[in-house]
């Protein structure tokens, strides 16, 4: 998840159910107006129908909601995970997915109730980046023929270098369904972008993503353009029903399970970097990672059941959430409510948007997945080796496939750890000096593999007004365990500690350990 640089929100705890809905209401209706747009997108965007994608957003909020270890996040389907369901759809078809998702699912169970969510957020920041810059240029890739009303072709390489045939199509202009269908994608993107830079204070919560939509339908509709719509069954419930279970009996599913683990892995470290991005703009209560991952799985499974999209935690929802000032998960339960009665009881209304308008909202989307200002952030911090790691995962990922981009970053990771794998050892100590002081030890080498025992150490710490940092026996710390002592001293100086870091370790790692000063 891209670092937001949003002001942290006081979160003044609400005294009883009246007080709390009093918050989460006017909450749960802007993440209601934000993620529309979105799940319907996204679920394009994957090769599935827009009420896929709502149905995920509905069991995101009113299940993942209730059970979430996170109080603020909200759940529905991600950009993150459009591609590999794209490509799944597509290689084994429709019915693989349902079983895939149920298969996930219990792995992220299994993995909450053993107590695997801090391994999960082990996962290097230049990887998940890299990922996301990855799927943010297929998404535009393939949503740019979906602004002319065409079907994205099957792989991202194929889509990029089909752009300039399909755009050089467009010339005369001589008022051509594609065209007129680009004009609404168009509008869209300007509304959408125009809004975010130029709204009023008092609009704020209004999100662009919605404007941008609004203002593409009206188009559409005033100028009765020959173009693509939304189609959405009259009745959503009776479109839902149960999979059929029978490939779980049979041998067939050992042929499954590489793609429920690669959908479970990356599922779960985009929620938990996401709650960890959450936990940084609020002073509310700290996430439960666990309990958090297990929710995820039990949504996952419900979505495998029930034929809809995968889902993660989703930051531009969980933004919206915070900054529309709620105080508790009811915010993210009202807002699938909102979803379910709105398809339920206005269908029709869907049926307005035209697919050009929701192409738009994702090109926008996928835009801001490719985020260079955090691979120079690696560089400037930690040097060529994580900003290389960033590179290659985004190329795979754009030139192959996410899961193979996924692996060669991660390979390149650990070959990063291997100088340092015969002394695998990180010492965490704390003391009190006195005066309020607590001294922190860090000791021995501090890699990804031992970021779970890292974080844990510095959780216990108690919070005094001064937390001094010393690192004189820290032999080797990589960017990964940096990002997260970044982290836990922001926090900590959010609330109302100084934390002091002693550089007293060598030359190269006192610079790198300066920046979390």
């Amino acid at each position: 998840m891209t670092k937001t640089a949003a002001p942290v929100v006081i979160t003044k705890p609400a005294k009883g159910f009246i007080a709390t809905l009093a918050r989460d209401l006017p909450a749960s209706l802007v993440v209601f107006l934000v993620a529309l747009p979105l799940c319907m997108g996204i679920a394009v965007a994957s090769g599935l129908p827009p009420e896929k994608g709502i149905l995920t957003g509905i069991i995101g909020g009113v299940v993942v909601g209730f059970l979430a270890g996170s109080p603020l996040q909200v759940s529905g389907p991600a950009a993150g995970l459009a591609v590999i369901v794209f490509d799944l759809v597509r290689q084994q078809g429709v019915g693989a997915l349902g079983p895939i998702l149920l298969l996930a699912g219990l792995i992220q169970i299994v993995a909450g109730t053993v107590r695997l969510g801090g391994w999960f957020r082990a996962v290097s920041p230049a990887v998940v980046h890299g990922m996301l810059a990855g799927i943010g240029v297929l998404i535009v890739a393939g949503q740019v023929h979906v602004l002319l009303d065409n079907k994205p072709l099957p792989d991202g390489l194929g889509n990029l270098m089909a752009i300039p045939a399909a755009y050089s199509g467009l010339l005369p202009f001589d008022g051509k369904a594609p065209q007129m269908a680009l004009m609404v994608g168009l509008v869209t993107i300007g509304c959408m972008i125009g809004w975010e830079k130029l709204r009023p204070k008092r609009l704020r919560l209004v999100p662009g993503a919605l404007v941008g939509v609004a203002a593409g339908t009206i188009l559409a509709a005033v100028a009765a353009l020959p173009i693509k719509f939304v189609a959405v069954p009259d009745s959503f419930l009776g479109g839902i029903g149960v999979i059929d279970l029978g490939i779980l009996a049979t041998p067939a599913v050992f042929g499954l399970l590489p793609t429920a683990l690669a959908v479970a892995f990356i599922a779960s470290a985009e929620t938990l970097l996401s709650a960890a991005a959450v936990d940084r703009m609020h002073d509310g209560p700290r996430t439960q990672y666990n309990r958090e991952l297990s929710a995820q799985g039990v949504g996952n499974l419900l979505c495998g059941l029930l034929g809809a999209l995968p889902m993660t935690g989703v930051i531009v929802r969980s933004s919206a959430n915070v900054q529309a000032g709620a105080v508790s998960r009811m915010s993210a339960i009202l807002h699938g409510v909102w979803l379910l009665a709105l398809v339920v009881a206005a269908p029709w209304l869907l049926r307005l948007v035209p697919m050009a308008a929701l192409a738009g909202v994702l090109v926008v989307t996928g835009y801001r997945l490719v985020s260079l200002q955090h691979v120079r952030h690696l560089f400037d911090r930690y040097g060529i080796l994580p900003a290389i790691i960033w590179a290659v995962t985004f190329v795979t990922v754009v030139s192959t496939d996410l899961l193979t981009g996924v692996l060669v970053g991660l390979g390149l990771v650990v070959l990063e750890t291997i100088p340092h794998l015969t002394r695998l050892r990180l010492r965490v100590r704390h003391r009190s000096l006195g005066d309020g002081i607590t001294e922190v030890r860090l000791a021995g080498r501090a890699t990804f593999l031992m970021l779970p025992q890292l974080q844990k150490a510095l959780d216990e710490v108690p919070p005094t007004p001064v937390l001094r940092v010393r690192s004189k026996a820290l032999r080797h710390i990589d960017h990964t365990c940096m990002e997260a002592l970044s982290e836990w001293a922001a926090a900590r100086r959010r609330q109302g500690s100084e934390v002091e870091i002693v550089s007293d370790a060598e030359p190269r790692l006192a610079r790198t350990l300066a920046f979390a000063a």
